[in-house]
């Protein structure tokens, strides 16, 4: 019995050994990331299978595009799943409680929202937009309480059929960055990603409206950054030795070596939209900046990426938190709302830290 009973904890012991070494670990979840908006996001939305290349390209492997909508080609492979729905308000999809019911078939982790293009063209109020946006927010969270979103501020519209929808962009975009301030939270983020600078309808879009493949890049281009700081670093390789480099002087930057350009992006009665790119010309990188120039007859009511003052005439730009950090050649861009006429176009003296 004794012998019987050391072969037998022998066996439990071998098989107990053969469980254990053959046992797969578990992978973790693949991060679900819903696209959500209109037809700029849907029909057929090339940015999304940009930025999946983008996304693969960089090492992150581990996402998974969700959505109830299947993709509409592109001639790009990628996940094409997606929530874009053609010709959608928020304001609608807000008033109908649709998104729960997309929600709980798809159970997104990330949703990246552009939406409100419709709502613009219908002359719905950017406080109506705003609080439909809110509305969402709160069905997300029922849905998962941390859940991430990145909100779009929306690329701008110049349709023949509306003139006033450049102005309407405007005020939109320049109201989502407090609304995303007073939304979000630690653990359920909401983090504004600017679509709207330097996205030309000209150039960028086909009709006035939708992106056309450089609108497309663009797109995937802003979405990016913002998309990866969430996900975190990607896979990344065992590092290589390195041997410490000799200590070089510190080399202080000379004063100067900066540039700013001005343009006007849209003019409407009694009012336009412009924007000033800012640009290290020097050779070392610069920790700040500031833009000024003078506005005879036109007020600043709204900006965003810089933090604007006007005192009579006199117009003073600096820097955001995230931007004033420059490397040699690098450029960032501000904009802003005012009233009167965006011409002439006055000269922007610029200074650098």
């Amino acid at each position: 019995m004794r012998k019987s009973g050391s072969v037998l904890a022998a066996v439990a012991v071998t098989l107990g050994f053969i469980l254990v070494s053959t046992a797969v670990p578990a992978q973790a979840a693949a991060v679900r990331i819903m696209a959500l908006g209109d037809s700029i996001t849907g029909s057929p939305g090339c940015w999304r299978a940009m930025l999946w290349e983008r996304l693969r390209e960089a090492g992150h492997t581990d996402v998974d595009f969700v959505g109830t909508l299947p993709p509409q080609g592109c001639g790009i492979a990628h996940d094409g799943d997606n929530e874009g729905h053609g010709g959608a308000l928020v304001t609608s999809v807000a008033d109908q409680n649709q998104l729960p019911g997309w929600l709980s078939a798809t159970r997104p982790d990330i949703v990246m929202m552009h939406f409100g293009t419709n709502d613009v063209w219908s002359n719905r109020p950017t406080a109506t937009i705003l609080a439909a946006y809110g509305k969402l927010v709160d069905q997300m969270r029922a849905d998962n309480p941390d859940m991430k979103l990145l909100v779009a501020q929306i690329i701008p519209m110049n349709p023949g059929s509306c003139g006033e929808c450049g102005q309407r962009v405007s005020a939109l975009n320049a109201a989502i960055p407090g609304w995303a301030a007073a939304k979000s939270t630690a653990r359920s983020p909401v983090v504004v990603v600017d679509q709207w600078t330097g996205f030309s309808t000209a150039a960028d879009t086909y009709d006035g409206v939708h992106p056309n493949a450089a609108g497309d890049q663009k797109m995937a281009g802003r979405w990016f950054p913002a998309l990866t700081a969430l996900l975190g670093a990607g896979p990344t390789t065992s590092p290589t030795p390195t041997v410490s480099p000799t200590p070089t002087p510190t080399v202080t930057p000379p004063a100067g070596d900066c540039a700013a350009a001005y343009r006007t992006v849209n003019q409407w009665p009694g009012g336009f939209q412009g924007e000033v790119t800012v640009k290290n010309t020097g050779t070392v990188p610069r920790s700040g900046w500031t833009a000024g120039w003078d506005f005879a007859d036109r007020r600043i009511s709204q900006s965003w990426n810089a933090t604007v003052t006007q005192a009579g005439s006199a117009v003073t730009a600096g820097n955001a938190a995230w931007n004033g950090s420059l490397a040699p050649g690098a450029t960032t861009t501000f904009g802003f709302v005012a009233s009167g006429n965006g011409s002439p176009a006055p000269a922007v003296s610029c200074t650098t830290g």
